[in-house]
Order: structure tokens, then sequence, then C-alpha cells
């Protein structure tokens, strides 16, 4: 084997006479219509002489092993049969879409633009809607604004004449003041005039017991 590997290697060799197709003194080149051999056995050669006493014998199986990969085998193959037969339905489902989708595309279509026709129209009337109640919402507002500023104006008018009637009263009574200017009349009067204020009152204000002056 060596030899024939040693004949086949890439590079030159000499050789002692040229042949054809090989150059003066050179053995044959490394191309790709030669590959090496091994020397292989043919089929009626004997057997080598270190295996001639060999006796193929199969491993032991063990039966309780045997029976759970029997068992595997058929779950696997239950498995993939029914995968199978999935993908086929499947495939086949997607099939007749399509072609219930290519026969009825024009139906669809025509079904489609009727949809989008009646969304644009329901679409407008709720915005004639929307726009009708914002409207009705914003007088709403508008009106319990101005109701809310006349019942501010009304309250603050009322406010100011309970001020004047109160300025009024107030100038009234003032007239009755004790000043500096009046204080002697004021102290003859009441000398004068002098008041009882011992007495007693009932639960209705009336009087029921006075005390004499002295």
């Amino acid at each position: 084997m060596l030899r024939a590997l040693w004949r086949c290697r890439p590079g030159l060799a000499l050789s002692p006479a040229p042949g054809p197709g090989l150059g003066p003194g050179l053995g044959p080149c490394w191309g790709p219509r030669l590959v090496p051999a091994r020397g292989r056995k043919k089929r009626h050669d004997l057997p080598a002489k270190s295996k001639a006493s060999r006796l193929k014998v199969p491993p032991l199986v063990d039966p309780e092993e045997l029976v759970v990969i029997t068992e595997r085998y058929r779950q696997h193959r239950l498995v993939l049969g029914a995968l199978r037969a999935e993908f086929r339905a499947e495939v086949l489902q997607k099939k007749r879409e399509a072609l219930l989708t290519q026969e009825d595309s024009a139906r669809l279509l025509q079904e489609h633009q009727r949809l989008m026709a009646w969304n644009e129209e329901e679409n407008a009337r709720q915005r004639a809607r929307r726009e009708e109640r914002l409207r009705k919402e914003e007088e709403e507002e508008r009106r319990q604004k101005l109701k809310a500023a006349e019942t501010q104006a009304r309250k603050r008018e009322a406010f100011l004449k309970e001020r004047e009637k109160e300025v009024v009263r107030l100038q009234e009574e003032a007239k009755t003041f004790i000043t500096l200017e009046n204080l002697d009349a004021r102290i003859e009067e009441c000398l004068d005039n002098p008041r009882n204020y011992n007495f007693a009152v009932d639960k209705e204000g009336r009087i029921v017991k006075r005390t004499m002056l002295s």
C-alpha cells in the first residue's frame, strides 16, 4: 500500500523511460483522473487470517426494553401520522379558501364597497348628532352662565340696597347721639324725665311688678 501511495503522490517522480504524455526522465504527475487506490478486496476473496474464525453474533436484546421501544415507536408513528393528516387537512383547507376567495372576490368587493358607503353615511349621521349635541350643550352652558350672572347681580343689588338702608338708619340714629354740643341738654332732659327700669316681666313680656323711684 505504501508503494502504491508513493506512486500516486503529487509531484514529479523519476521514471526509467519516457512514456506517451510524459516528460523525459519524469514519472506520472498528479491529475484529477488519477485517483489513489488502496487495493480493495473483491467479493470472492477469502477473509483475512485474523478474522477467519470470527462469528458475527447480534447483540442481545432485553425483552422488556424491546417492548418499551416498540411501544414508543408505535406512538411515534401515530403522532407523525396525526401531524401529517393535520397538515394535509390544513393545506387542503387553505386551497379551498383560496379557491373560494378567487370565486367570491367580485362579490366580496361589492359587499365591501356597500359596507364602506354605509359606514361613511353612519359616520356623517353620528357627526351631525354630535355637533347638534355640542351646540345644545354650549347654549345650555351659556344660558346657565347668564342666569348665574343675573342672580349674582340681583344679590349684589339687594346687598347694596340693604347697606343703603342701614346707612340711612344709622344716619337717623346719629341724630340722637350724645355729642359735646348737646351733652348738657341731654343731661337736663334726663333729669326732667326720669325713667324707672326696676320692673319684672312675665313670659309674655308684660310688666307684672314695678318699684317706685325713691
